[in-house]
């Protein structure tokens, strides 16, 4: 039977000087999926995370999906990045694209797990 529902922590309430053992920490304790909001300042008026601190938790040994949450424009730029570190999952707003089918098609063709943000 398929799982219904998903825990999926965001890094954002972690103490990034201790990142990698709170990502450790939560995934013991069962959480299923690690949640990346990622914003640009510009998008969103305020600015988090990019692809290195993803690839840095591959690297560290989290083989937890990751679910990058993208509040970025242009959201095509950041994507190819993402999917080099690591995602699993790639969520965006459709008012970040320009054409959200292409923005749909370069996520899924390279694997990932692609949707949108309402």
């Amino acid at each position: 039977m398929k799982q219904a529902n998903f825990i999926a922590p965001s890094i954002l309430a972690a103490d990034f000087a201790k990142l990698g053992e709170e990502v450790d920490t939560v995934l013991s304790a069962g959480a299923d999926i690690v949640h990346f909001d990622v914003m640009d300042n510009h998008y969103v008026p305020n600015l988090t995370i990019g692809p290195l601190v993803c690839e840095a938790l591959r690297n560290h040994g989290v083989s937890a999906p990751i679910d990058v949450h993208l509040m970025v424009k242009p959201v095509d730029r950041i994507i190819p990045d993402f999917i080099a570190a690591g995602a699993s999952y790639i969520t965006f707003h459709p008012e970040a694209s320009e054409h959200i089918d292409r923005t749909l098609g370069m996520i899924k063709e390279a694997g990932c797990k692609a949707g949108l943000v309402f």
